[in-house]
């Protein structure tokens, strides 16, 4: 496509971010430049949102109910499962799982929780605690 034809349809980023794409300049060379967006891309990432703030809900009522740990929430939040948590995290998948028991999580150690915090990039205090709701934009 050409420069003028660079879709400029703005979606979930803010004003001031864009993405690079190529496209052909008048000389017929490929050129990148910038693009707000397009629609079907803000249709598939509004949906994705969607799906997280789903999830995200779902851990806080687990949370809420006492069946998970605030651990559940940040992983949510920061679109974790099990098996990433533990890769990076430096844990074998069982104890991971193990800590999103409420009472598991309470007897963590410190330095437990400051690996968890580490991998988040939010200290210990925060990493126990989480919201009564999820905030909509």
């Amino acid at each position: 496509m050409k420069i003028e034809e660079v879709p400029q349809e703005r979606g979930i980023m803010p004003d001031n971010i864009y993405e690079v794409c190529y496209a052909i300049d008048d000389d017929g060379h490929y050129v990148l430049t910038a693009s707000a967006g397009w629609n079907p891309k803000n249709i598939a990432n509004n949906q994705a949102w969607e799906v997280i703030k789903e999830e995200i809900a779902k851990a806080l009522k687990g949370i809420h109910t006492g069946k998970l740990s605030p651990l559940a929430f940040h992983m949510a939040k920061n679109q974790m499962d099990i098996t990433l948590l533990a890769q990076y995290a430096g844990y074998s998948r069982w104890r991971v799982k193990r800590h999103l028991k409420p009472a598991v999580f309470r007897r963590l150690n410190p330095a437990v929780l400051e690996r968890y915090s580490d991998v988040f990039g939010i200290t210990a205090k925060q990493l126990q605690q989480f919201p009564e709701k999820i905030k909509q934009p």
